[in-house]
């Protein structure tokens, strides 16, 4: 949307605008990411994938991630996290973004747990070559 487009800032020319307490936006994109950060987040997009597609049919909606700087939950819907990791991809950096309303915990796993789910599956697919020989 065209900035012209959008209704005056109500603020515009106040000193006192309460949005100065934020500082400046942040429009300048991240550093960029090195040639490992790279492979490690496209890993981590065909992981995400892996890990929908199996758990989702067992209504598990995303991921949790204990936050250390506010020590609380973060709980993470498939297609946030997808959409977080591009935007690091593309981006360097992710941008805030708004958390999931009144998620039930119960609907959510870590991603430790999505990876041990993914290597269980796989190990119990059942064998599509010759039979082993002693």
């Amino acid at each position: 949307m065209a900035h012209d487009a959008l209704p005056p800032d109500p603020f515009a020319d106040d000193p006192d605008d309460p949005a100065r307490a934020l500082g400046e936006p942040e429009d300048e994109p991240g550093q960029p990411i090195s040639e490992d950060e790279r492979a490690e987040l496209l890993a981590d997009l065909a992981d995400l994938a892996v890990y929908q597609a199996l758990l989702t049919p067992r209504g598990i909606r995303g991921v949790v991630v204990d936050c250390a700087e506010c020590q609380d939950p973060h709980y993470h819907d498939w297609a946030l996290l997808r959409a977080s990791l591009e935007q690091l991809l593309a981006d360097g950096r992710m941008r805030p973004h708004e958390p999931a309303f009144d998620p039930n915990p119960a609907d959510y796993v870590s991603w430790e747990y999505c990876k041990g789910f993914a290597d269980g599956a796989v190990l119990n697919l059942p064998r599509t070559g010759p039979p082993l020989r002693d």
